[in-house]
């Protein structure tokens, strides 16, 4: 591809924290349920690209056809992938898509076809690069984009926006189902790459996607019965945060295998399961330590003293975030 921008290009972030900011230069929009993904279109070419840098074209076939079939030739969009069924999107359906046989995939995009829903306009159609313009500007080319282009494309649609407070509130109250937070964005700045400083985000319900860097079997049997969470500190050290024990009785037996398989020491590189801590107990050194490849979303309700203070809900496999991404300071925060 010869636009601007590379495939490599890293996606703006957002910063979470605990309410919503006020103020005359902010916009929001709903933070959706689905996988972050970049769009690259140039001539016959098109790719979609998740946060973590990874490609999702092959998982998403009707998409690339959607995007060939826009009449601007060039442009980079950024978005968020969602799957609808019967009315909502569900984030289950979206998880079936990574597999490796292509032919389940078409199945699965003729039953439940994706959609890409954008919030940004990074390269123009005519294949100019508008990152390092303001937001308030990139929106309204955005918004000018859309009307051209999106109106008859039933798999690409244009995120609603707002710069009234009030309104972002309600949307922050309906989180829960298609929505599950929101996103608020400095109107005054360029498309900060890879960063955090101008975009929050606040969800209604306490998340950290966190890495799984070991797991315990449960006291009968050689099954499963916790997956041990961490994060990464500033330093690049993966420390032992709690665990998450909510797995399906069902479940068991194939997740037992899957995580058997990446049984590698250490596990955890900074604080560890067993280490000095109020919460030791004897079994605290009874567990597997695994390679650092898979990433789950929990919710918890209180983070203290470098740990959830409880159990966590297991809430989802995160196959679209790195490890490196489940950072220490989505629970720290300021």
């Amino acid at each position: 591809m010869t636009l601007p921008l590379k495939i490599t290009y890293p996606a703006m972030e957002a910063k979470s924290v605990e309410q919503l900011p006020a103020g005359d230069n902010w916009q929001y929009e709903p933070k959706w349920d689905g996988f972050r993904c970049l769009a690259f279109r140039d001539g016959d070419e098109s790719a979609l690209q998740s946060k973590s840098g990874q490609p999702l074209a092959r998982y998403f076939p009707e998409l690339v056809e959607a995007l060939l079939k826009l009449k601007a030739k060039q442009f980079v969009l950024d978005g968020e992938i969602v799957v609808p069924v019967k009315g909502r999107l569900s984030f289950d359906d979206l998880l079936m898509r990574i597999h490796p046989a292509a032919s389940r995939i078409k199945k699965l995009a003729d039953e439940t076809p994706a959609k890409l829903i954008v919030f940004d306009l990074l390269v123009d159609e005519r294949g100019r690069s508008i990152a390092d313009t303001q937001l308030l500007k990139r929106r309204r080319k955005l918004d000018a984009f859309a009307g051209k282009y999106l109106s008859k494309n039933a798999s690409i649609e244009l995120s609603p926006q707002t710069r009234d407070l009030t309104i972002a509130k309600s949307w922050l109250r309906g989180a829960g189902g298609d929505v599950d937070g929101v996103i608020a964005k400095r109107l005054d700045l360029p498309y900060e790459s890879g960063n955090r400083h101008g975009m929050v985000k606040v969800k209604r319900l306490r998340t950290a996607d966190c890495v799984v860097g070991g797991f315990r079997y449960a006291s009968e049997g050689k099954l499963v019965g916790s997956m041990l969470l961490g994060l990464y500190d500033d330093a690049g050290l993966l420390h032992h945060v709690g665990f998450t024990s909510g797995i399906k009785a069902s479940e068991k037996p194939a997740l037992t295998k899957k995580l058997e398989k990446l049984i590698k020491p250490p596990g955890f590189t900074g604080n560890a399961p067993g280490g000095p801590s109020r919460w030791a107990t004897e079994r605290s050194a009874e567990w597997q330590p695994l390679a650092p490849k898979l990433v789950v979303e929990v919710q918890y309700d209180h983070f203290t003293g470098g740990r959830f203070r409880h159990g966590t809900k297991f809430l989802r496999w995160r196959p679209d975030k790195k490890p490196s991404q489940c950072a220490m300071e989505q629970v720290t925060r300021k």
